[in-house]
């Protein structure tokens, strides 16, 4: 044989060998769009307090989805929100407890608030970033409402946030500065000063 032959069957045979390197994927630079990375790879959303929620019920977006939150709530009510909506912190949904929310933005107002209103408040203030709007609709009392978390910050061990709260009637926009605190059963509680 050839000197030319044998090198052609060395290179055809260590060609069949020696395995193709297959093609490595890294993960986006921080400051590229993960284009559905998260949602592929990660279901999840951490929430401010660390909590890792399986959904986000429009917060992200800026839109609460007020029916949907409704759904996930069942059957609770009023004051039982706190004991009933899913035991031991494993809760679907943040939700806010408490009678002194609708002491400050207005007894009326205060008193129409719902369950899922209040749902929306919650998971609001455990998703959405600051200064960032989350808004929804009750179809039930036709009234507006926008939710924009100021700042965060501790009190006593817990994690807490200031956020402003608008109630918008007719043509009529009624808003106040509040805070609540994050209790370990995934509610949060209004604070006061």
């Amino acid at each position: 044989m050839t000197y030319r032959l044998k090198l052609l069957i060395l290179t055809i045979v260590t060609s069949m060998i020696i395995p193709i390197a297959p093609s490595a994927y890294a993960d986006p630079p921080s400051w590229a769009p993960a284009h559905g990375w998260r949602k592929k790879h990660d279901p999840y959303y951490v929430g401010y307090s660390g909590k890792k929620w399986g959904q986000d019920y429009g917060i992200i977006r800026g839109e609460c989805q007020w029916e949907t939150i409704g759904t996930v709530l069942g059957g609770v009510v009023g004051g039982t929100i706190g004991s009933s909506a899913g035991k031991d912190g494993n809760r679907a949904v943040a939700i806010i407890i408490g009678s002194a929310i609708g002491a400050v933005i207005g007894n009326q107002i205060g008193r129409e608030m719902d369950r899922n209103d209040r749902g929306c408040i919650g998971h609001a203030l455990e998703l959405s970033g600051d200064h960032h709007p989350v808004r929804w609709t009750n179809p039930d009392n036709h009234l507006d409402y926008e939710l924009t978390p100021l700042r965060g910050f501790s009190m006593n061990g817990q994690k807490c946030r200031e956020y402003e709260l608008a109630v918008i009637s007719d043509d009529n926009r009624h808003s106040s500065t509040q805070k609540a605190c994050r209790a370990d059963d995934a509610t949060w509680k209004p604070y006061q000063d």
